[in-house]
């Protein structure tokens, strides 16, 4: 009689801040997981509403959670510091105010046992209202099962997220991978590492994640227009970009730039009209940083988007206010006008405007 192997143990890392009215709808969508063996590692990051005292009562009960109280040092550390005390062979982490379905881990842990894959990653929905809805460029990035190196899926890297990734612990380690600490954003470059260093990673169709953006602001995706937030942005970027240049792949260079770092500029463009003299500055000078070379119109943004991008770099500020205020007045397609190049947007600038070249408001081939 040949004896089935026991399943490796999963270990789920929770970083926990100040959630006490989310985090027992977090952790019953783990304990009703169908994979196991599973233990689940609560890091309370020194919560001041009780949320400690809330995962201690769950952990009381439930033999698969442990409880690690720390100071406050935020997300990225708790991250860290859950790991250092997780001893299960696959690692998975999950935010504290979202939830995880419960065939997830068993779905996810499927496809880590092909040969040679060390990182598998699902798709995920987030709550819109009541809905729950699925992004439409996750959807695109998880159309199909596969199981690929980074080469042949370049734009998967735009699937930044922490909590909808299985990984195997000898692989975490056997590369460094830690999260940044003391910034925002820390899931891109962590992931984008992932990614890169996978001898082969397989992508899902199915969801295996429900994100929740809080309604009342306290999302650290809600504050965009602050100084210290842009600051954080631009330094995961940049640590992302010398990381995939670090790869020495021309083409997943060009998709990274084009495609994924340019992919969520659009909510800070939002921000320029009305913003403040550091901010705008802090902007221009990230964009000229990160583009200045290839520029925004070889990206992978809207028309408008890439117009502004352009704006940006050249450092008219009145101009791409122009843009913003003007889209933000008239929601849905911009006019668009021909011209002896070509389609193009026609959106005003203002009077006294400079001229913008046919390359910044074209329109491409599926655009028109």
């Amino acid at each position: 009689m040949k004896l089935r192997r026991r399943a490796p143990l999963l270990s789920v890392v929770v970083p926990v801040y100040d959630v006490a009215d989310y985090l027992p709808a977090c952790l019953g969508s783990l304990l009703a997981q169908t994979y196991r063996p599973l233990e689940v590692v609560v890091v309370d990051d020194g919560s001041t509403d009780g949320s400690g005292a809330v995962a201690d009562e769950w952990a009381a009960r439930h033999d698969e959670i442990r409880v690690v109280h720390t100071a406050n040092h935020g997300l990225g550390a708790a991250r860290n510091t859950g790991v250092a005390h997780a001893r299960g062979e696959l690692l998975a982490f999950a935010d504290s105010d979202d939830v995880v379905p419960p065939a997830a881990y068993d779905v996810l842990a499927r496809a880590l046992r092909g040969r040679g894959v060390d990182l598998a990653t699902g798709s995920i929905v987030r709550w819109e209202g009541e809905a729950l809805v699925e992004p439409p460029w996750m959807r695109r990035l998880h159309r199909e099962r596969r199981t690929v190196t980074v080469e042949e899926h370049p734009e998967v890297l735009g699937d930044v997220f922490a909590w909808n990734k299985l990984v195997r612990r000898s692989f975490w380690d056997d590369h460094g991978l830690s999260w940044p600490e003391g910034l925002r954003y820390e899931d891109q470059p962590t992931t984008t590492r992932a990614f890169l260093a996978a001898r082969r990673f397989a992508v899902l169709p199915e969801v295996v994640y429900h994100w929740r953006i809080r309604s009342d602001g306290s999302s650290i995706t809600q504050q965009r227009s602050s100084v210290d937030d842009l600051r954080d942005r631009w330094t995961t970027k940049q640590m992302s970009l010398a990381s995939v240049r670090a790869h020495g792949s021309p083409e997943v260079t060009e998709v990274f730039l084009d495609r994924v770092l340019a992919g969520d500029l659009h909510r800070y463009f939002t921000e320029i009209p009305g913003c403040s003299d550091e901010w705008w500055a802090l902007l221009h000078e990230g964009v000229v940083s990160l583009w200045g070379e290839r520029s925004l119109v070889h990206s992978g943004l809207t028309p408008v988007h890439r117009l502004t991008g352009w704006l940006v770099e050249q450092g008219r500020r009145a101009d791409a206010a122009a843009v913003m205020t003007y889209v933000a007045r008239h929601p849905g397609p911009v006019p668009r006008r021909d011209s002896p190049a070509g389609p193009v947007i026609d959106v005003p600038l203002g009077d006294d405007a400079a001229p913008v070249p046919h390359e910044a408001v074209a329109l491409r081939a599926h655009e028109r």
